[in-house]
């Protein structure tokens, strides 16, 4: 049988390795920056090779030696990104994604596979992920972008993930987006069990309660003190389900807890939540906030299973080949990329198709947040080219380098 390798890259503390490893991609490595999430790799996993630190630091790996693998994957910090952030994007000392999409320069996998939040499919990045599936284009890589939700393939949260699949032009015409496979349980009785380890006699009552599927679990960063369940707007979303978001707890309700008792949610529970269960057996090592920060964080297993079977399902050539998607396209980044040249307002407006000035600084605004935008001035008249990428793609003087080391301790 063929083997199929995986490189995952910021594989924190394995959501998305265990959803492979289900779909047949077996670990050629994984690299990770926190200590506690590469142990709780090597716990589950004692065979696979894993590399702590830094993804980027040539001393901790090189991609080099993994040219030819069949899949290059990783969920890389999503902060740049999230609408919950300041989505500075490739100002972003923790960007890694227009890093790792270089990487396939090096690596020349059969296929990349990248996910990262909501944020990233957003208007304020129509001009990043336009470079990055330009990008892939010029390295001989057809690539698509889509929105999944984990509660489509059985997890019971909302958490939408954008997701990036890249594959030869061979291989491409055989991928397909995995379906949805239905409503997912809700809370209640996703935790029954685990509600009533402790002989809780208010379980069941509190189960039928927690009738709805949950927010989005987040699991924070080091700049943010301990465990909870998220911003106030999610807070309220458990309290309607009778779960105390304030806090994790260190252990299920008592057996003599009142019956309208407000239980505080376990680790093991967030877990279930994420996806983890009898059909993806894991366990978190560290202390509790640790092991919530790495649950929190990671890729549902049960979606990375579903996008990895399908790209499997690609390299296999199963089923029908079909008509690919037109790629996206930003007119105004295509028309200041595609000239090289100085371009004046005036024939921006008609190459993009804007009638408002105000509208296409707006753009432009929000273009030179990730590219540097040369603009010249004659007399009373303007004009814009369109300059180098601001992210780290592995330049040795980018301001990334001292950016990371000044805040090392606080990324996650």
């Amino acid at each position: 049988m063929t083997k199929y390798e995986v490189v995952e890259i910021c594989a924190g503390a394995g959501g998305q390795a265990l959803g492979l490893e289900k779909a047949a991609f077996e670990h050629a490595l994984a690299v990770e920056l926190d200590e506690n999430a590469c142990n709780t790799l090597r716990a589950n996993r004692s065979t696979w090779k894993v590399a702590e630190g830094d993804v980027a630091d040539p001393s901790v790996w090189d991609p080099a030696d993994y040219k030819g693998v069949a899949l290059l994957a990783g969920g890389v910090p999503c902060p740049p990104f999230s609408i919950a952030g300041k989505q500075l994007g490739a100002n972003d000392e923790r960007d890694l994604f227009a890093w790792a999409v270089e990487q396939v320069a090096v690596v020349q996998p059969r296929a990349l596979l990248l996910e990262n939040v909501r944020g990233l499919s957003m208007p304020r990045f129509v001009g990043y992920r336009q470079h990055v599936l330009d990008r892939l284009t010029q390295l001989g890589y057809i690539a698509e972008w889509r929105l999944l939700h984990a509660s489509d393939y059985g997890v019971p949260q909302l958490r939408p993930r954008f997701i990036l699949v890249a594959l030869r032009p061979e291989d491409a015409p055989y991928f397909h987006w995995p379906e949805p496979v239905g409503p997912p349980p809700t809370v209640g009785e996703t935790l029954l069990d685990l509600m009533a380890a402790n002989g809780w006699r208010g379980a069941r009552a509190w189960s039928k309660r927690a009738n709805k599927i949950a927010p989005t679990i987040v699991g924070g960063s080091k700049k943010h003190g301990g465990a909870d369940l998220g911003p106030t707007r999610a807070k309220r979303a458990w309290a309607e389900m009778r779960v105390d978001g304030l806090g994790i707890a260190d252990a299920p309700p008592a057996a003599d807890a009142p019956a309208n008792f407000v239980p505080k949610l376990t680790c093991d529970m967030v877990a279930r939540i994420q996806g983890w269960s009898d059909d993806y057996p894991w366990e978190f090592t560290g202390r509790k906030t640790s092991s919530y920060r790495q649950i929190g964080n990671a890729f549902p297993p049960p979606v990375a299973h579903a996008v990895g079977s399908a790209i499997m399902r690609a390299f296999r050539h199963e089923g029908e080949p079909r008509t690919l998607e037109t790629s996206e396209h930003d007119p105004l980044y295509t028309a200041l990329r595609s000239s090289g040249e100085f371009i004046t307002p005036e024939r921006l407006m008609k190459l993009v198709k804007v009638s408002d000035p105000a509208e296409l600084e707006r753009r432009i605004g929000l273009l030179s947040r990730d590219f540097e935008i040369e603009i010249k001035t004659s007399g009373t008249k303007t004009a814009y080219k369109l300059g180098r990428f601001k992210a780290f793609v592995g330049q040795k003087d980018h301001t990334r380098h001292d950016l990371f080391l000044m805040h090392r301790a606080q990324i996650s």
